[in-house]
């Protein structure tokens, strides 16, 4: 694992479970919520990627983990975790251009989430292919 991807999983995954306590606490200033945020439906969608979120930070910590013991499985916890990490970002970026909302607050952090991971995606799948004989 590079150095750079170890970092991003850092960054990342730390990332994510300090949104969600922040956002447990409502502890965003009002001039940073997104639009319409009191509204009940929004509320609702934004928790609802709060066990995708955790989930990813759980896979990303748990693949450094492996990778520090040396444990090949880390690739494979790796791939799980950038992807979802990927769908992640899609799915809030797609539902800001559906809204047609462009709060750059919002658009930066998810256009993270989408792009970073296809930079390691590849390389983790090619490293994952069987060795032929």
């Amino acid at each position: 694992m590079s150095k750079t991807l170890k970092a991003l999983f850092l960054f990342t995954d730390i990332g994510f479970v300090l949104y969600w306590i922040v956002t447990g606490l409502a502890l965003i200033p009002k001039e940073y919520l997104y639009q319409n945020y009191h509204n009940e439906l929004l509320v609702v969608w934004n928790w609802s990627f709060f066990p995708l979120d955790i989930f990813i930070s759980l896979t990303g910590l748990y693949s450094l983990y492996l990778h520090k013991h040396n444990n090949l499985k880390w690739r494979n916890v790796a791939l799980i975790s950038l992807t979802l990490t990927f769908c992640s970002g899609l799915q809030a970026i797609a539902f800001w251009m559906i809204k047609v909302d462009f709060d750059i607050m919002w658009w930066i952090p998810n256009l993270y989430l989408m792009i970073y991971p296809l930079f390691f995606i590849p390389t983790l799948i090619k490293s994952n292919q069987p060795v032929k004989i």
